[in-house]
């Protein structure tokens, strides 16, 4: 065979090796679907980048992001197996574990609950327990079952007649000075702003004690059991998707988010980025030397004890099967924070 034949043939079977590489690289590729809690937003934004980014390919995953939205059922998707992780909160997954379902979760890339109270800057509100003095709290039925109680419990002059159900609206907050309302710390006080004109008071719960992570990876125990590998990986793109939206072009994850969610803004997307960060909502804690997504029992059972105290949980309730702590807090990832 002469030189040019053989040349001819090698580089055929080089030309087809590789074909069959790709090949077999797209088919290893995982399909991976992640439920979401509420509609596209930046609150989302490290999910979207690492879609966007290529990530979740690097790591053999095909993830399709399930927007979550006022008519979607992500949770219930989530436990009928229609779909792989879902956006969960300890809350949940511990009142899950009441009822004898195996839900878990598997990483907490929110440290801090954005959970706020909001108060006008003129009432005379300068710290948390100045909210007690207030004649109206507008909150939602479960912020008037949980953290309202956790505040009755926990600051003095807090009391049932303070509480108004809270419509989603800023409307009747705006139109009382002697009242307070709800919201997180990434969206309403910037739709506030919009709207009226002044930087309301912002108070965080979480750095007034209230402690629940948020915006978890949460997923079965037959997953975990089942797919272990596949569970790290989704966790630890995830994670990288993280730092590459807060840290990196996040350009084509806003794109994406803004094409499931048309009515969200530049400026609104910028607001949440820097509120999420200026607050410590992701990096703090544990997660400042261990990663994003650090979860840890300490963490997870101090909310617990808060939920027992006002009587949300049983006391007896076996919490440690609401999440695993071994899929997180190794570091992933903070290497490309700039």
């Amino acid at each position: 065979m002469s030189n040019i034949v053989k040349h001819s043939v090698s580089s055929a079977l080089i030309g087809l090796g590789g074909m069959l590489a790709c090949m077999a690289g797209a088919h290893a590729a995982d399909k991976v679907s992640y439920g979401t809690n509420w509609l596209a937003q930046a609150e989302h934004g490290g999910f979207y980048q690492a879609v966007a980014d290529g990530t979740y390919a690097k790591y053999g995953l095909d993830v399709t992001i399930v927007q979550g939205g006022p008519n979607a059922a992500n949770s219930a998707l989530l436990i009928s197996g229609k779909i792989d992780f879902y956006m969960g909160g300890p809350q949940g997954e511990i009142s899950a574990v009441e009822q004898g379902i195996p839900l878990v979760d598997v990483a907490a890339i929110f440290q801090k609950d954005p959970q706020v109270l909001i108060a006008h800057p003129d009432a005379g509100i300068e710290k948390f327990e100045d909210l007690a003095k207030l004649k109206t709290l507008f909150l939602s039925k479960d912020g008037y079952l949980t953290y309202f109680e956790w505040m009755k419990a926990n600051f003095k002059g807090f009391r049932d007649e303070q509480y108004k159900p809270y419509n989603f609206s800023p409307a009747p907050f705006l139109a009382d000075k002697d009242s307070a309302q709800q919201g997180y710390l990434t969206s309403e006080p910037y739709e506030i702003q919009k709207q009226a004109g002044f930087e309301p008071k912002v108070f965080l719960l979480a750095d007034n004690g209230y402690s629940p992570y948020s915006t978890m990876i949460t997923t079965t125990q037959a997953m975990i059991d089942a797919k272990p590998d596949l569970v790290q990986r989704f966790v630890d793109a995830s994670i990288e998707g993280w730092y590459h939206y807060l840290y990196g072009d996040n350009t084509k994850a806003n794109e994406l988010i803004k094409k499931d969610n048309p009515e969200m803004t530049d400026g609104q997307i910028a607001y949440s980025i820097a509120k999420m960060k200026e607050y410590g909502i992701i990096e703090s804690g544990d997660s400042l030397d261990k990663g994003i997504g650090c979860l840890t029992e300490a963490h997870y059972k101090a909310f617990f004890d808060e939920m027992v105290e006002i009587k949300v949980f049983k006391p007896e309730t076996d919490y440690t099967k609401a999440f695993t702590t071994k899929f997180v807090c190794k570091g992933i990832g903070m290497a490309m924070k700039k």
